[in-house]
Formats: C-alpha cells, sequence, structure tokens
C-alpha cells in the first residue's frame, strides 16, 4: 500500500464504522471512534459511521436530536448516519436490553452508500452495534473488525447492575456469537485477551489495539484555574472525571468526603448515578459536583486538583479499562486507583508508574493514600510526572491509529487471499 505523508493511503476504498457512541460526545467510546473514522477519511477512504443519537454521558439526547428518527450529517469529512434509540436515564439490565433492542431494530435499515464496503469496523461494548457490523459485513461478504473496549457480558456480571445475573449469560453468548465471526478481532488492553478467547476466539485472531491520548497538555495556570474553580491553595483536591455509573463505585469517593471535612472531592460528568450520588452527598459542604468541562479546558481542571481519582466497584476485573486514564495521565498529577488488583485498570496505572492502587471500596484507604501524596509533595510530583512520559511512549495518537492500519492492512490481504463465500 502506498504511503501519503507517512500515513497509508486508503483512496479508492470505502470503510463503514459501527459505534454506537460517536461525536460530538467527548468522552467515553465517542472520541476514538470519530478520531478513527476521520483517520481514514483523511487518509483518502470514503468513510461512512452508522451511529445513534448524542446522548452520552448524561443519558440523554442531545436537543438538538431530539425527535429526530434519521439523519446524516457531514462531519470532519465522515459521512455520519444517525438513527434514533431509546435512551434510558436510569440503569437495569431490562433498560439496557431496551436500549440494546432498539439500537438494533433502528439500524437494520443500512445507510445508503454509493458503493458496498470493503470492510466493517465495530465499536463495542454495544452488542447492538457488533450485530448490526457483523451483518452488513456478511451482507456484502467483507472483512468483520469488532473492536472491544468493553465486554457487555462481563459488565451485567461485575457491574452491579439489577438483574445483571440473568443479563450476563445473554449478553455473553451474543459477543461470542459476533466475536467468532470476525475476520480479526482488536481488544484495548491486553486483560480482555483471556475472556475473548474463552468465548471461542482464536488467540492468533486478536490484536491488541490500545487507545490513545485523545486531549491536549494542560495550558493554562494552575492557581488561576483553582481560583477560578473556588478551590483553596490550601485544601487538598481529590477529582474524579468521567461517567457517574455503577461500575464506577463512587459511592466510596462521597464516604471519603464525609470522613474527611478538610479535603474537598469533586465529582465532574455526569451519568445514570449523579443524582443518587447527590442524594447520598447530602449535607457535605466539602464534595462538588460539576458538569463536563469543555473540551477546551478539561485538562487544565485536571490538573489544577492534587490527585486524580479512578474508582470501581470490587467485583470489576476484565469487563473495562477507564478511558479516561489516557487524559488523567496527560495531566500530569499523580493518580489514585480504587480498583481490584489484578485488573485491567490495576495494570495500566502500575504500567504508567503514574499513580498508586488502594483497595477497591475503602474510603479509609483511598484518604490514607491521598494524605501520603499530599504530605509527600516531591513523591507526587514524580508520580505525576512520569503520565505524560508514559503518553509520549506508549498511548501517542500517530502510533495508535497506525496499528488500527495495521490491522485493517491484514484483514484486507487476508479476505483477498481467500476465495468469497
Amino acid at each position: 500500500m502506498s504511503e501519503t505523508d507517512g500515513h497509508p493511503a486508503w483512496e479508492g476504498r470505502t470503510l463503514l464504522v459501527v459505534s454506537t457512541n460517536y461525536a460530538p460526545e467527548e468522552t467515553g467510546i465517542g472520541p476514538y471512534a470519530a478520531q478513527l473514522a476521520e483517520h481514514w477519511a483523511a487518509s483518502g477512504a470514503e468513510t461512512h459511521v452508522l451511529t445513534g443519537m448524542p446522548h452520552y454521558p448524561a443519558w440523554r439526547t442531545e436537543e438538538g436530536y431530539r425527535g429526530v428518527w434519521r439523519v446524516t450529517e457531514r462531519r470532519a469529512g465522515v459521512l455520519v448516519h444517525r438513527r434514533r434509540h431509546y435512551v434510558p436515564s436510569r440503569q437495569t439490565a431490562l433498560r439496557r436490553g431496551a436500549f440494546e433492542a432498539s439500537v438494533l431494530a433502528h439500524g437494520l435499515l443500512p445507510p445508503a452508500v454509493p458503493r458496498p464496503p470493503d470492510a466493517v469496523v465495530s465499536q463495542m461494548p454495544s452488542l447492538a452495534g457488533g450485530v448490526l457490523g457483523a451483518r452488513l459485513a456478511h451482507r456484502h461478504r467483507v472483512p468483520y473488525l469488532p473492536v472491544v473496549q468493553d465486554l457487555m457480558g462481563a459488565a451485567a456480571e461485575q457491574s452491579g447492575i439489577r438483574g445483571g445475573g440473568r443479563a450476563a449469560a445473554v449478553a455473553a453468548a451474543a459477543e461470542s456469537h459476533v466475536l467468532r465471526r470476525a475476520a480479526l478481532v482488536g481488544v484495548i488492553h491486553e486483560s480482555f485477551v483471556p475472556r475473548v478467547a474463552g468465548y471461542g476466539v482464536d488467540p492468533g485472531r486478536i490484536r491488541v489495539v490500545p487507545n490513545w491520548s485523545h486531549v491536549p497538555v494542560p495550558s493554562a495556570d494552575r492557581r488561576a484555574t483553582r481560583a477560578r474553580l473556588g478551590w483553596d491553595e490550601d485544601v487538598p483536591v481529590i477529582l474524579h472525571s468521567g461517567n457517574m455509573g455503577l461500575k464506577q463505585g463512587l459511592e466510596v469517593l462521597v464516604d471519603a468526603a464525609r470522613l474527611a471535612p478538610d479535603v474537598r472531592v469533586v465529582l465532574m460528568g455526569d451519568g445514570s448515578r449523579r443524582g443518587a450520588l447527590r442524594e447520598r452527598a447530602a449535607g457535605l459542604r466539602n464534595l462538588d459536583f460539576l458538569p463536563p468541562a469543555d473540551a477546551r479546558d478539561f485538562t487544565d481542571v485536571l490538573a489544577a486538583a492534587d490527585v486524580l481519582a479512578v474508582t470501581q466497584r470490587a467485583s470489576v476485573l476484565d469487563m473495562s479499562v477507564p478511558s479516561k486514564l489516557t487524559s488523567y495521565f496527560v495531566s500530569g498529577r499523580p493518580v489514585v486507583a480504587s480498583v481490584a488488583e489484578g485488573g485491567g485498570t490495576a495494570q495500566e496505572v502500575q504500567r504508567s508508574g503514574a499513580g498508586v492502587l488502594v483497595a477497591p471500596e475503602d474510603p479509609a484507604a483511598l484518604l490514607s493514600a491521598v494524605r501520603e501524596l499530599v504530605e509527600a509533595p516531591a513523591r507526587a510530583a514524580a508520580l505525576g510526572a512520569n503520565g505524560p512520559r508514559h503518553v509520549a511512549r506508549h498511548l501517542g495518537r500517530e502510533a495508535a491509529l497506525a496499528r488500527f492500519d495495521a490491522l485493517l492492512t491484514e484483514a484486507l490481504a487476508d479476505a483477498q487471499g481467500r476465495p468469497r463465500r
């Protein structure tokens, strides 16, 4: 394949990306799906995306898309085909099932494209997105490439969602069916490999394609940002940014705030558990709920905190590696990870050298780690400095997108080398 400005050229190719989440969503999987599609479009491919209406992390359809059933729009050279779907404000296994069913039903109307795609790439955890991607690839007899960002079967089992025990077997069966139909399977972390292989996927067809850092480095004066946010210089600030869902187990931070009135805890973001967390935090003067920060000053806000927190329920092991970590590392602040030891999140924090691990769902242990870092600023600074170095070495956008190019190149070469059925 020819090269253009150092990047593979995809002229003459048509690619279809299926992802329930997409820009303008600024957190979670949406930014990765968008930047991948935009990369291929900029490299010469006619790139289409089949997606839903923007709704994450608030789990509310954005105002400009409410009441819309279907729309096609062009974003950064990509043709984006949106389909309406149900958006549950509260997460239960039944509601999540209804969400997936609506994505599947409305996505069955395929996007109108001038010519069939050469390959179909889907972003999972959306089971419906995985099924739609596999179905479209089968229809056109082209390679199907699912990228596993989260595992829904494991999520139903580990996240504590109501009705999750019954849903786990159904979700796992669907994931197994979809992944076994793939030409190659991408996973964002090696901790996913054993479970994906356990679904019947040949380990020789699994490729690790890590997420990358997609946010700018901090640029604002840290003291000025703290002053703007009303954070006293003498009060340690623990900040959690991102989705407020079940698997995050954010109750540990609310309880930590209750134990330590001399520490400010900040929950920045949105999600299905935000209301319940606010109720739990009633009366706490040292706990703030902030809306998601604008993309322009997101990392400046992260960098203004003393410690960044990533939390998960103790049961979460191999279902998810939070995308927030790539942004945390860019900020240059130390990370305290209240997560299960041995899980993918713990592995990534240890690999980066940018943080410390504490027992999950243990507010006293979390506070102890925070106080140790506050009282040892040199150690905290050293840990924080490891984050940007880890990003530069392992989480760069160019290298990550090159891995996706390699994944696509391999699948297309394999498809050309064997007869179509």
